[in-house]
């Protein structure tokens, strides 16, 4: 076995263990459908031999929205607008996975943004509204819709986004969920709402159809996250969870934690969150993908023969080269990317998806 063999999440059989992380592109059209610019970005990547490609988040509902050309997920046109950049990926041998996201209380629009428990995301902003259970009932008939479309609109599987500060990811943390109901509490409580929500959309598809997740392997600002996260994935792995991906931080993380950090990353340096992959894959029989901190073909090398996960996950790097996993191929020299988060201010405005560094060359 090495990072070039196939692997099979469910029904579907992906060519290797390399995975686009979920990037914010901010190329999709003001309505939130598929453009040519964010339909080449994808394409290219499948024909670089990218194994596994995760859409930028996709909101499932107008709330739920975090950004002005963030694509949507939250009705069948949307979804539907993405059918050609789907049959192109496939055409060159890759699969595509659409992830579903609610920002929560940082959503776009301010005056409508909900949370497990009201809090301010930001400095001048008016804090969210805290969900009620009829609210909480409406976000999970919202993601089961979504990736029912998801499905109907040929894409290989969907993510639920459990991360990053999130709406499943805030119920999760108790630095944001404050709620006095059955939705806080011990970690099963504050992870019922991901639970239903997985619960939901896995009624919502075939049987065979991937399920994914993307959680937080540590939030560093809550005590404990770590050590409730097995639980939880067990929990979720016994409601028919296919794969899962560790990523890490909140907005309000330490800098030096923050989820894209900056600085130069050794041969020999771990992955971001390899540690708790290796716990973690040693107490789930699906798949376990890694995120953070993989700029040369030996570190996925050594994480895949070692165990410590089943596929790694790159996002930077593919923003610089999209021709990486072909180039790894052949050359296994280091990637590109150096890290500087130049591609972020970027990304965050919409006003390109780029890395600034590779054009300034050209």
């Amino acid at each position: 076995m090495n990072i070039f063999t196939p692997i099979k999440i469910n029904g579907m059989v992906v060519k290797n263990r390399f995975v686009r992380s979920a990037t914010q592109e901010s190329l999709a059209t003001p309505e939130g459908f598929a453009s040519e610019r964010l339909t080449n970005v994808l394409v290219e990547l499948a024909k670089n031999e990218l194994g596994m490609i995760i859409t930028g988040h996709a909101f499932v509902s107008p709330e739920g929205r975090a950004g002005n050309l963030q694509q949507s997920a939250a009705s069948f046109d949307a979804v539907n607008s993405f059918r050609e950049t789907v049959d192109q990926i496939h055409k060159y041998g890759g699969k595509v996975v659409l992830q579903l996201a609610h920002a929560g209380g940082y959503a776009k629009d301010a005056d409508n943004a909900v949370g497990p428990s009201s809090f301010i995301a930001r400095d001048g902003r008016k804090p969210c509204r805290e969900m009620t259970k009829s609210e909480i009932a409406h976000a999970v008939s919202c993601f089961a819709n979504a990736a029912r479309r998801a499905e109907e609109c040929g894409f290989d599987g969907v993510q639920l986004h459990a991360a990053h500060g999130y709406l499943l990811s805030e119920f999760l943390s108790p630095y944001y969920n404050k709620r006095q109901d059955e939705y806080n509490g011990d970690a099963d409580n504050r992870a019922r709402f991901l639970f239903e929500t997985l619960e939901a959309v896995r009624a919502a598809v075939s049987p065979d159809f991937p399920v994914m997740v993307k959680i937080n392997a540590e939030n560093f600002i809550d005590d404990g996250c770590f050590a409730a996260l097995p639980g939880i994935m067990a929990g979720m792995e016994k409601r028919g969870l296919d794969a899962v991906e560790l990523s890490g931080a909140l907005p309000v993380s330490p800098p030096q934690f923050m989820t894209i950090r900056p600085g130069d990353i050794k041969p020999n340096a771990p992955a971001y969150y390899e540690e708790q992959a290796k716990i973690l894959k040693t107490q789930l029989h699906i798949p376990v993908i890694v995120v953070g901190g993989i700029r040369y073909r030996e570190q996925a090398e050594r994480m895949i023969s070692e165990n410590v996960c089943d596929m790694v996950s790159l996002c930077r790097p593919l923003i610089r080269e999209p021709e990486l996993i072909a180039r790894w191929q052949e050359d296994p020299t280091r990637a590109a990317c150096i890290s500087c988060n130049r591609c972020l201010r970027p990304l965050i405005t919409g006003r390109d998806y780029c890395c600034p560094i590779k054009n300034q060359l050209h």
